[in-house]
Formats: structure tokens, C-alpha cells, sequence
């Protein structure tokens, strides 16, 4: 494995790197951080999870002069809830460095709070391409010293219909900057990117591999009309605790989340005609094990990095062969162990071929008869929501909700899960049985001294 000593960076971000367990390169960062650190342009295959905020990161940031209070680098991503976490591990990594200021510049967020900030000033900023091309036209940002670009999760924003938004944001960069292309899939629209705004790209890419025995893969055959029941079947027999289930289209996810939800399943799902709010409340459900399933579109789940995610379902095989791998990938995280499940019916045996060719594995196939299916009622998600009224802009932090819920409740550091604090309001997952008293004297409460409105979603 090789060590970040080996990159010439400074003593002070190796310390950084020291405290924050970095302690080996993962192969993305192994390919390309020496490419990047010796100012090449870089086109790199990465998917999330595997170390690629670091590997852009570290190049901007070497690249930066603290002392010019100017935007020096910029990095575009799809969504708010990939800006905001981006913008928290460069805020991590920047720790070496004096007062190095990251602004995240989102849409779905007030716009005359985010001109005040910017006038304030700041080294990075990391945001979504149609709120950035706002500022560059308003003139609220300015670019004439930018040194690093970032493009972030690429194919998913090209997915999302930004191929014209990304080239105007590019185009407005000074020539002389490195720009840095991160995707997990190669579209054609990542070529004409290339073509259009790297000079002499590096390529990186990694072959995206599974270890087999942390993901166990099945293949159930179905007819076409009885897989949305299938899915029911599947959840009954294996009993995962957390599942994200793969539709190709949004209708039927729609389909998905109907049949689940008459069978009794605690299900969200995740689509592109969600408002951002709605879709930051899916996502902080799934990611807190408030949710049991989740059923998405490849395009709404890219992106979305669910720590003990135990199951993936594919409803539909995916025509694309590297889109299954990424799916599989989401399941079998670090040290953990994951099913990936899908249902193909005849006319779809082709594409599992196709996705077994690439991948280099024998595909198990099994008939939905030899699943154990009990009268039992779907598990239920351990931990539960809880919704309060009041966030960032009320001061509120993660400790304050936990001061109150152990003051107000009487609950434990173990029986509180995930504290999500947002703009305007903040959600915390509490052990199921255990919520519904701690909504009342919550509500019935204070936090920072102030009462607030609690619900449990």
C-alpha cells in the first residue's frame, strides 16, 4: 500500500492526514495524486466511497495561498447534499492551513445570505452548477483568481441535464487553471467535457471490483408483472434492516413504493420530482435507520453514501453493466457484508450475461419458490425521527440536541442515533420504542434555554 509520505506534501498536512487515520493511499488516490500534484489536468474513474474527495482536495489545497482572500478553487457536484459533504472533508483536510475558508453555494438556499458570505470572502467554494452560474453573473463571485476546478460525480450531473450549465461555469474559469474531472461511469458527455475544457487530461481508471466474499450476489427469475410482489417476498426472507431498491424508471418506483407500503414495510423513495427539502428528509430517514427501505432511479441515488446499507435490490436489471456494478457497490461497505439481489425475467437474462461477463463472475441464479416467506410483519427500522423546529440559523448544534434529550428524556448516547442539524430545522434518530416519549418532553422543553416544536415523522 502506499503511504501519503511519499507525495512531498507539506509536514503540517501529513500531521492532518495522521489525525484523521489516513494512513494509506486508497488505489484512486495512489493513481492520482501524483498526477494532480504535479499540476496535471486528470480525467479519474471514482465512485463514492472510495477516497476521491481526498484526491482532489489535497492537490487544490497545495495549490492555495491563505493569505489572498480570494475563490481559488471550485468544485461543482450534482446535488446540495454532495456540496455539503464535500465541502465538510476539505474543511477536515484544510486543518493544517490557517483560517481557510469553504463556502457551499447551493440552490434551494436563500441567495442574499449566500452574496453576504461571499463578500466576506473565501478560498473554496463547492456547490451545484445552475446557483454557481447565478453568482458568476450576478458578479457575486468572482473567478479571476482561480487556480483548481473540480467536476465532481460528472456522469451524474450530465445525468441531471447540466452539460450546458457546466460548459458556461467553465468557460467563465480563467485558461490558465487545472481542472479535475472525477466520474463513476464514462457517458459520452464526459469526452466532450474533455475535449472542451481540460488541457492534455491524465486518465485515470480503475477497474471497479467487489470483494465476492462481502457481497453475495443472487439472481431470482420472475415474471415481469409479478416482480414489484417479489420485492415483498425477498424483504420477508432475508429480513434486512436496511435495503435500497433499484427501479430503472421513476414510474416504477412509484409502483415500488405503493405495493411496499400497502404490504405493511417502513419505505421511502427517492425521485427526481421530490423538492430539495423533501428529498434531504428521505435521505437523513434512510441514512439514520428510521426507514427500512428505500426505493430509488439510478439518478436519484447517485451520490447517496449509506453507511450499513445490508441489502440491494435490483427490481430491474440495469442495461448497463457498469451502472450494476455501482449499484452492488453501495452494499459491503468496510468491514461489513452485504446481499445484492435481482430479479430478471427472461427477456433480461441477456444483460445479466453481459454484466457477469464484465465482472468476471458465474451468476447464481435461484427461483423466487425457494424463498422462506413467513406471515411474520416486515421488521421495523430501529431507530425512529424526530423533527425539530430550528437549526443552523437558531445557533442550534448536534450537542445542544443531545444535552436536552438527556436533560428533558433521560436518554443515553446510546439511545440516540444521527443528529442532523440544517439550515432551518434539525432532525435526531431515537430508539424506536423510546420517540414518542422523547417528542412530548422534548416539546414540552427547551433547547438552548428556548421551547421548540418537536414531531416524529
Amino acid at each position: 500500500m502506499a503511504s501519503f509520505s511519499e507525495l512531498g506534501l507539506a509536514p503540517e498536512q501529513l500531521a492532518v492526514l495522521q489525525q484523521l487515520e489516513y494512513f494509506e493511499m486508497t488505489p484512486i488516490q495512489a493513481a492520482s495524486l501524483p498526477l494532480a500534484l504535479a499540476g496535471h489536468d486528470l480525467i479519474a474513474q471514482a465512485k463514492t466511497g472510495s477516497g476521491k474527495t481526498a484526491a482532489f482536495a489535497l492537490p487544490l489545497l497545495a495549490r492555495l495561498n491563505p493569505r489572498h482572500f480570494g475563490v481559488q478553487a471550485m468544485v461543482l457536484c450534482p446535488t446540495r447534499e454532495l456540496a455539503e459533504q464535500v465541502a465538510q472533508e476539505i474543511r477536515r483536510l484544510a486543518r493544517a492551513q490557517d483560517n481557510i475558508k469553504v463556502l457551499t453555494l447551493c440552490g434551494g438556499a436563500p441567495m442574499r445570505a449566500q452574496i453576504t458570505s461571499l463578500e466576506h470572502g473565501a478560498h473554496i467554494v463547492v456547490g451545484t452548477p445552475g446557483r454557481l452560474m447565478d453568482h458568476i453573473q450576478r458578479e457575486s463571485l468572482k473567478l479571476d483568481g482561480l487556480k483548481s476546478l473540480v467536476l465532481d460525480e460528472a456522469d451524474r450531473m450530465l445525468d441531471m441535464g447540466f452539460f450546458d450549465d457546466i460548459s458556461w461555469v467553465a468557460s467563465h474559469c480563467p485558461p490558465g487553471r487545472q481542472t479535475l474531472l472525477f466520474s463513476a461511469t464514462y457517458p459520452d458527455g464526459i469526452a466532450r467535457l474533455a475535449a472542451q475544457f481540460l488541457r492534455h487530461p491524465q486518465e485515470v481508471k480503475l477497474a471497479e471490483t467487489h470483494e465476492p466474499e462481502k457481497i453475495r450476489q443472487r439472481f431470482y427469475e420472475v415474471v415481469h408483472d409479478d416482480r414489484l410482489k417479489a420485492v415483498g417476498q425477498l424483504l420477508r426472507h432475508y429480513r434486512p434492516t436496511s435495503t435500497l431498491a433499484f427501479c430503472n424508471t421513476r414510474q416504477q418506483c412509484k409502483a415500488l413504493f405503493e405495493q411496499l407500503r400497502s404490504e405493511g414495510f417502513h419505505v421511502l423513495t427517492l425521485h427526481g420530482e421530490l423538492e430539495q427539502h423533501e428529498r434531504d428528509q428521505v435521505l437523513i430517514r434512510f441514512a439514520n435507520r428510521s426507514c427500512s427501505v428505500l426505493v430509488a432511479t439510478d439518478v436519484a441515488a447517485r451520490g447517496l453514501d449509506i453507511d450499513q446499507l445490508e441489502c440491494v435490490i435490483n427490481v430491474d436489471i440495469t442495461p448497463d453493466p457498469e451502472v450494476h456494478v455501482h449499484r452492488v457497490g453501495r452494499t459491503g461497505r468496510a468491514d461489513q457484508n452485504g446481499w445484492a439481489l435481482s430479479l430478471s425475467s427472461e427477456p433480461d437474462k441477456r444483460r445479466v450475461g453481459d454484466i457477469a461477463r464484465m465482472s468476471g463472475f458465474v451468476p447464481e441464479w435461484h427461483t423466487l419458490e425457494s424463498l422462506v416467506v413467513t406471515d411474520e410483519a416486515p421488521l421495523l427500522p430501529p431507530m425512529s425521527t424526530l423533527q425539530i423546529l430550528g437549526g443552523k440559523k437558531d445557533k442550534i448544534r448536534p450537542g445542544d440536541v443531545m444535552g436536552a434529550l438527556a436533560a428533558e428524556a433521560g436518554l443515553t448516547r446510546e439511545q440516540v442515533g444521527k443528529i442532523n442539524v440544517t439550515d432551518q430545522t434539525t432532525y435526531v434518530a431515537v430508539e424506536r420504542s423510546l420517540a414518542g416519549d422523547a417528542a412530548r418532553k422534548l416539546g414540552a422543553g427547551r433547547i438552548k434555554g428556548k421551547a421548540v416544536k418537536v414531531r416524529r415523522l
